[in-house]
């Protein structure tokens, strides 16, 4: 018996359940509050789509932290292989890069959204543009604002795929917690940049420049990578993989001290030795660029520690170890996840809310965070497909 299904939401984990809904032969219609579908998902492919990741599902399931319990299962059912051969089946082969993260061949997430709508529009899905839902009306309902007005529908059931706070310029906008009061955990930034008091002189010099091939350290983490000096603070790879537990002792501590090594392919006696020789008359700025090999930016970073009262004695260990003190998270609005959104409490084990039957939530408005390198999008998929497996056994 074919079914009347609401998706809200034309994001990745939206356009999943969708497809998933379609094939098993029901009527599926998805609303978005935006022009156009995948936003999102188009900005992510920017500088080249990283779907999953291919290191081992148990280390893969480590990364979702505190929520793997409850998104164990579901990302079992639809893991990454599934990912992949989805890809494969919709025309868009992937490849293994060699940090085993797995990206289409095209790069780019235009060919696989263009594939994907077309196999939808083949599966007979209806799409809804400039379709803001309101929440629900007496009877039930599904309300939307639109350009011509109010418009209500009325679903044998509903998958939420609303998104979370972050990029709310591209549809994420949270405005619909105000249609699930006391479900929701507090959205906080995720993978996010961090800011810092620079003097006006590093600001000024250096905003936007990056700082390679560094390691930053945070009690008992260290992370390899990249990193961005901006005006406000910092961003990059390198912050974002110690972004939850930075977020989190700012929010205990009022600030969180991380100590980046400007040489972490040099150990501290190498890099003494180095700096022992004579100075001749050279400058600071110099010598950490002849002796130590510090770019303008890194030597940038050392001046601002000494600027800032750290002591300079032991040169070496300062370059291993530069304190930089993070006073905040950059803004929720710049993060390119969020923590926060429904608690996994008010769901139950199909996804569906406990107080409202027959309606199911998924992807990031859920209350799950996951570093960068294929984990986002991996877990969107897979919430959007049992979301949608749990609306089949529902309506079964």
């Amino acid at each position: 018996m074919t079914r009347q299904i609401a998706v809200i939401g034309a994001g990745p984990t939206g356009l999943m359940a969708a497809e998933v809904l379609a094939r098993a032969g029901h009527a599926v219609t998805v609303f978005d509050q935006m022009p156009s579908v995948g936003r999102k998902l188009l900005m992510a492919g920017r500088g080249g789509l990283n779907l999953t990741h291919a290191e081992p599902l148990p280390l893969f399931l480590s990364r979702y932290g505190s929520a793997r319990g409850w998104l164990e299962p579901i990302i079992a059912a639809f893991p990454p292989a599934a990912l992949i051969e989805w890809c494969n089946q919709l025309g868009q082969p992937t490849f293994t890069g060699s940090s085993a993260r797995v990206f289409p061949v095209a790069m780019k997430a235009s060919p696989l959204l263009r594939a994907w709508l077309r196999r939808l529009d083949g599966l007979g899905v209806r799409l809804r543009a400039r379709h803001r839902w309101t929440g629900w009306d007496p009877d039930g309902g599904l309300c939307f604002e639109t350009p011509g007005g109010d418009v209500r529908d009325r679903p044998d059931a509903t998958v939420l795929a609303l998104g979370g706070a972050s990029w709310p310029r591209l549809g994420s906008d949270a405005g619909w917690t105000a249609y699930l009061p006391d479900q929701i955990v507090a959205f906080r930034p995720a993978n996010c940049g961090f800011v810092a008091d620079w003097s006006a002189h590093l600001r000024d010099r250096f905003a936007g420049r990056p700082l390679k091939r560094l390691a930053i350290r945070f009690g008992s983490d260290r992370v390899m990578g990249e990193a961005v000096i901006t005006a406000g603070g910092l961003e990059g790879g390198a912050i974002y993989a110690l972004s939850s537990a930075l977020r989190d002792a700012i929010q205990s501590a009022g600030s969180a001290m991380i100590m980046i090594d400007l040489r972490p392919d040099l150990e501290r006696p190498a890099l003494a030795e180095r700096l022992a020789e004579p100075r001749r008359g050279q400058s600071l700025a110099n010598i950490l660029r002849k002796r130590a090999g510090l770019s303008p930016e890194a030597i940038g970073l050392v001046q601002e520690a000494l600027h800032n009262g750290t002591d300079g004695t032991d040169l070496a260990s300062l370059i291993k170890a530069v304190p930089v003190r993070l006073l905040a998270p950059a803004p929720i609005e710049r993060a390119i996840s969020c923590a926060g959104g429904v608690s996994p409490r008010a769901l139950d084990g199909s996804l569906m809310l406990r107080r409202h039957p027959g309606v199911f939530a998924a992807g990031e408005m859920l209350d799950w965070e996951a570093p960068t390198g294929g984990y986002l999008l991996q877990a969107c998929f897979s919430t959007g497909v049992a979301a949608a497996n749990g609306v089949l056994a529902w309506l079964g």
